[in-house]
């Protein structure tokens, strides 16, 4: 278990949507001190954290953070895109750009990350998946988040035996700018927040935000028919 009271803690994408309720409920946790990064530092409105510039895609970037965020324990990699590429029509860079965002993007952060957790003693990694992570939605977006799933895993059995616990966190439809034009049921971000965090506090491996990403899963083990209707036509 990991407590967040008194952690230095650096949450990706820390400016709006789930990252900036991420801080938030950090501080009322009582965080000792919690780093928010965003491609534009100007766009982190919470008084207390700490801005902090990354692009997650660019290795020069994650460097110069790490070199700023030296104290940190724990690490939420939650910054993510949705291009919204088609696999057969858009550009392969729009094919690219979710992967490279969602699964390289998280993978240089904890690269830089988990040696600084380590020395200061262990600590916590949370990436933040999707219901998508294990439902095909015809985009790049899915395979992005199901093999972010992947990487999730497999960190998390490296990295017990130097200290570090890894949570990954699912979720369906967050009422966030991501999710704006959409018109479906969306969680509120602040619930989706609490969740990641008592993941976190109790060591949880998985967190299964909402009941969407919960019947998602549910469903693994049955028939491909079960979780695409259109399969039994």
């Amino acid at each position: 278990m990991t407590e967040i009271k008194g952690a230095t803690v650096l949450v990706t994408g820390g400016g709006r949507g789930i990252g900036k309720m991420l801080v938030e409920e950090l501080y009322l946790r009582g965080a000792g001190k919690v780093y928010a990064t965003a491609r534009d530092p100007r766009t982190v409105t919470h008084p207390d954290a700490v801005p902090l510039a990354l692009e997650v895609t660019d290795p020069a970037s994650v460097a110069a953070a790490a070199e700023q965020a030296q104290d940190v324990t724990v690490l939420i990699n939650n910054a993510g895109a949705s291009v919204g590429a088609s696999y057969l029509d858009s550009p392969m860079d729009d094919v690219r750009r979710d992967l490279e965002t969602n699964f390289y993007g998280p993978l240089l952060v904890t690269r830089a990350f988990a040696p600084i957790i380590e020395r200061n003693g262990g600590g916590h990694i949370l990436n933040v998946h999707s219901a998508l992570s294990w439902l095909a939605d015809g985009t790049p977006y899915s395979a992005s988040k199901a093999a972010l799933w992947s990487q999730t895993n497999s960190l998390r059995l490296e990295l017990r035996t130097r200290g570090i616990a890894v949570t990954g966190l699912h979720v369906a439809y967050v009422d966030t700018d991501m999710t704006s034009g959409l018109d479906v049921s969306k969680a509120d971000p602040r619930d989706v927040a609490v969740a990641a965090l008592d993941g976190i506090e109790a060591g949880a491996h998985e967190v299964l935000a909402d009941d969407t990403t919960r019947w998602v899963k549910s469903q693994l083990s049955a028939d491909l028919e079960a979780l695409y209707a259109q399969l039994k036509n």
